[in-house]
């Protein structure tokens, strides 16, 4: 979707959305149905230059939809503060969109190292152990970063 941004000065450099995107906790996965329906789902994952690395069980409807229709977006929300005299919010966000592809091999085990490093970082030799032990049992999805899109009211 190539539609502009309507409020132009609310628009983020693609340095300063990268930066939501590295910083966040967790952002939704947005993707279609077979049947052409929206579905969006809460996921943690990890940022990597013009990638966004995901996990999930070798099985699942996030899995199927993405299997079906393999372009998705993702949205990571930053700060956020309520100005309820001004019926308003300060925000900011940013949205990847892209293709996402299934990762094999030391692409793989490069998605799973840059979450355990995200999530668990003073667990390293812990995290390692433990992709050895589950590398089989887990799909890692890599979305190629085909558009990036920031936006906040400060």
């Amino acid at each position: 979707m190539n539609r502009p941004m309507r409020k132009q000065e609310r628009r983020l450099s693609d340095e300063d959305t990268v930066e939501i995107l590295r910083q966040g906790e967790y952002g939704v996965l947005s993707m279609s149905t077979p049947e052409n329906e929206g579905y969006g789902v809460p996921i943690s994952y990890a940022y990597a230059g013009d990638a966004i690395y995901f996990h999930c069980a070798t099985e699942g409807t996030k899995l199927d939809f993405l299997r079906a229709h393999p372009h998705a977006s993702f949205c990571v929300v930053g700060k956020t503060e309520v100005l309820p005299a001004k019926f308003s919010t300060r925000f900011e966000s940013g949205i990847a969109a892209g293709t996402i592809t299934e990762a094999s091999g030391d692409d793989k085990r490069k998605g799973l190292l840059l979450l355990v490093e995200k999530y668990s970082p003073d667990y390293m030799k812990e995290g390692k152990a433990y992709i050895d032990r589950a590398f089989d049992t887990v799909i890692v999805l890599k979305m190629k970063i085909e558009s990036l899109t920031g936006k906040a009211r400060k």
